[in-house]
């Protein structure tokens, strides 16, 4: 997972840095706003810690701005304990907040309940939308736009675990082991056989803002065009 940290003040980015490397995370570090916001459309991270005060653009606006295309994961960081500066980034959607000073290891703390709470959410969610893109696993069904696509059940797990994380290259080993089990005796074809077919259904309506792109060596993955993500 990878992990961005916004902050002006480096001595905080490097222990923030630090501990989030020691448990397996990978970082990317902005020390102002308008950085951050680059660094959030390139890097796509998985977790965003974010203070409140910053030069350029504030915490505030970096989240308001994160929150129009994005549903990340964020943590406030703020020097004060104020009422107010809670409740307003919980109320532009921050998911939670810490106060200065704090311990790396609460931080990382706060990261892990997070993300457990998210997990559980996806776990229980059975429809996934994107765009013009619906996939219910209630009834194994997809759609696009208001036209249903005659996907087999195995079409199905296929496009919902592709789309689930959009842009992520899967290998087809791992499709075959996560979708047919590791005991599956078979081999890559038969990825390469299901994908040909839930192309094929899918390509009958149009769907200009994404589609399932082959990595030529490597896999496959559910590619965003850049403008559908904005």
């Amino acid at each position: 997972m990878k992990l961005l940290i916004a902050d002006d003040n480096q001595q905080i980015t490097s222990i923030l840095e630090e501990y989030a490397k020691k448990e397996g995370y990978r970082t990317v570090v902005a020390h102002d706003g308008a950085e951050a916001l680059r660094l959030f459309a390139r890097e796509k991270p998985d977790v965003v810690l974010l203070d409140v005060m910053m030069p350029l653009k504030d915490g505030f606006s970096v989240c308001r701005e994160i929150r129009k295309e994005s549903n990340v994961p964020i943590i406030m960081i703020t020097a004060r304990g104020e009422d107010f500066e809670k409740i307003m980034g919980l109320e532009i959607g921050a998911d939670d907040y810490i106060v200065k000073p704090f311990s790396p290891g609460e931080v990382m703390a706060r990261i892990k309940a997070i993300m457990r709470r998210i997990e559980r959410e996806t776990a229980q969610a059975q429809v996934f939308v994107f765009d013009d893109l619906t996939v219910n696993l209630d009834d194994y069904t997809a759609r696009i736009n208001d036209h249903a696509v005659p996907l087999t059940k195995k079409e199905i797990e296929i496009l919902w675990t592709l789309a689930a994380t959009k842009n992520k290259v899967f290998s087809r080993e791992n499709l075959l082991n996560t979708l047919w089990g590791y005991d599956y005796f078979g081999d890559n074809r038969t990825v390469d056989s299901h994908i040909k077919r839930l192309r094929a259904k899918l390509d009958e309506y149009a769907h200009p803002s994404w589609s399932i792109k082959t990595i030529w060596g490597v896999g496959y993955k559910f590619e965003v065009q850049e403008d559908a993500e904005e």
